[in-house]
């Protein structure tokens, strides 16, 4: 099916009599008949659900839909961004491993990584994606295990260079996982370019109206942990837990994402809710759409604050001579979403009276909604970064974000104007 088909119909196939809509199973536990079909389970001889610690129906349903969408072999929905972020890097790691990451990151993922993950022996080292692949190359080592980008970093929107990036990781024998959370599959599909592990906040776009936090990891299918079996003997060598399964003789290209959930989800816990994963669905059956109408408002934003005399700077990837305008226009032909960032004259003070001057716009701290809303990242989202990571991130202690919703263009326009007047 075409993608806008996918959205509405992906995952979820109702039988005769059945909900045409998608169920809510708000269920922990499901019945069985013989305690043979339970061991099947337990045993990763049958798929099935038996504790919605690990699986779902209504979830599964919406993992489906959502590795149909990103062209992916299996997609696990997690209780958040983040856990999908730490599930993507701890399914491949231990302690004493490397991962290379780059520095135009969200915040809170830098934190994570290079912070929280510390604590579990893991080393991050995070570089300038913008550097050659010869430059980058020096920073991979014998105990690197995967590569870490943002298709549209948050805040900056730097655009990665998917394709590069993806090649410079195979050729180091290791997976690139990609953050796709600001493009969205629909803007920007990161597979089909070479990344092998696609990641989303799906609290942004895919639910898209602020109703229920939630993540995604999405398997490619395509890393063959086999061939580099040195790097990954967790996936070719028996796992104890289950009666010595082998992950990749078992499971074949799907043996990363079942990898994932029976033991990273098994043990964590950290599943979406059926509840959350119903709202994430409803926004998936309109995603195409919104998406292209956020893309337009959002460059006619940009095109208004391009010419503001109060606006020293802008940073939006749909705008010719942008830096990032060239890597836009080859993998984000549809459009580039609704985010971007600016700078005003007068730095912080001048944004602080800006953003209080708002009247339709939301301050909140959110991003990649239906409404507008804007944010001040420096005091915020990447509060807990020093001057340097700051400036590595791409973010201005001037800097204010601004996530263009869905509402009239020309109010959208007409607000943004009153409020640089009181700049």
């Amino acid at each position: 099916m075409d993608f806008a088909s996918l959205c509405l119909h992906g995952g979820y196939e109702p039988k005769n009599g059945e909900a045409g809509a998608l169920p809510i199973y708000p269920s922990t536990t499901f019945k069985y008949d013989s305690t043979d079909d339970v061991a099947k389970l337990f045993d990763l001889q049958a798929s099935g659900f038996f504790y919605s610690r690990l699986a779902n129906p209504t979830v599964d349903f919406v993992e489906k839909k959502l590795a149909a969408l990103e062209g992916g072999v299996g997609a696990i929905c997690t209780s958040s961004g983040h856990a999908a972020c730490f599930l993507s890097v701890m399914s491949l790691c231990k302690a004493g491993d490397h991962v290379v990451a780059c520095s135009n990151l969200y915040g809170g993922t830098i934190n994570l990584l290079s912070v929280t993950l510390k604590r579990f022996g893991i080393e991050v080292t995070f570089v300038d994606q913008r550097q050659s692949n010869e430059e980058l190359s020096q920073y991979f080592k014998p105990n690197t295990k995967a590569v870490f980008g943002e298709t549209i970093a948050n805040p900056s929107t730097a655009v990665l260079d998917v394709e590069r990036i993806a090649k410079l990781a195979h050729d180091h024998g290791v997976p690139l996982i990609v953050d796709n959370t600001f493009a969205t599959p629909y803007l920007c599909r990161p597979i089909e370019w070479g990344a092998d592990i696609v990641v989303h906040s799906t609290t942004k776009y895919l639910d898209g109206h602020a109703l229920g936090v939630g993540g995604c990891v999405i398997d490619s299918g395509k890393f063959d942990w086999a061939a580099h079996a040195d790097k990954f003997p967790e996936f070719v060598e028996p796992d104890e837990s289950y009666h010595g399964c082998v992950y990749s003789k078992a499971f074949g290209n799907a043996a990363y994402i079942v990898k994932a959930r029976v033991q990273l989800i098994r043990d964590l816990g950290c599943l979406q809710s059926p509840q959350n994963a119903f709202y994430l669905n409803l926004g998936l059956e309109t995603l195409p759409l919104r998406m292209e109408q956020h893309s337009k408002n959002a460059a006619q934003v940009a095109k208004f604050l391009a010419g503001h005399d109060k606006v020293t700077e802008i940073s939006y990837p749909g705008l010719e001579g942008s830096a990032n305008h060239e890597l836009a226009q080859k993998y984000l032909q549809k459009g580039c979403s609704g985010v971007m960032t600016f700078v005003l004259k007068g730095g912080r003070e001048a944004g602080v009276r800006f953003i209080d001057s708002l009247k339709l716009i939301r301050l909140e701290v959110h991003v990649a909604d239906i409404k507008s809303c804007v944010l001040h990242p420096a005091s915020s989202s990447h509060r807990q970064l020093n001057d340097e990571q700051l400036k590595a991130a791409g973010v201005d202690a001037g800097t204010v974000r601004i996530s263009v919703g869905l509402e009239n263009v020309e109010d959208i326009i007409a607000d943004l104007k009153q409020a640089l007047e009181q700049a």
